[in-house]
């Protein structure tokens, strides 16, 4: 009996056939395919959400009267969805003359400084940088 012709779609649907003796094989369709589960667990990017500002970002940026642009946030978001797709987990996102240092798994700007406060251009606890 060959094999590639029944199209066994399970271990145990093989085991019935040839251990038990029973050569009749009744397959059912999966609901979702194989390769439609193995598409899915490979993506990098999760379907991308908007980045957030935690609390003390959002404050940095009411405190000193920044106000970003769409276009602004465009790039932000396009920059995180980059570290992202390198694997990067907390980045350090610069967009113009704004600096933010963003978790990228939770996908949220933890803080955000202009450029009169990275005088010093030293940033730590990082693994890693976008720049646009």
């Amino acid at each position: 009996m060959d094999i590639n012709k029944n199209s066994f779609l399970s271990i145990e649907q093989i085991q019935d056939t040839y251990l038990s003796g029973n050569n009749k094989v009744t397959q059912k369709k999966p609901e979702i395919s194989f390769n439609d589960i193995l598409k899915e667990k490979s993506k990098i990017v999760r379907p991308y959400e908007e980045i957030r500002f935690s609390k003390h970002a959002a404050g940095r940026l009411e405190d000193r009267n920044i106000s970003l642009s769409d276009e602004q946030m465009l790039r932000l978001n396009d920059a995180a969805r980059k570290a992202s797709e390198k694997g990067i987990k907390e980045s350090l996102v610069i967009v113009d003359s704004l600096a933010f240092i963003v978790n990228i798994p939770n996908n949220t700007v933890v803080t955000a400084l202009d450029r009169s406060e990275t005088a010093d251009n030293v940033f730590t606890n990082i693994d890693g940088a976008v720049i646009i």
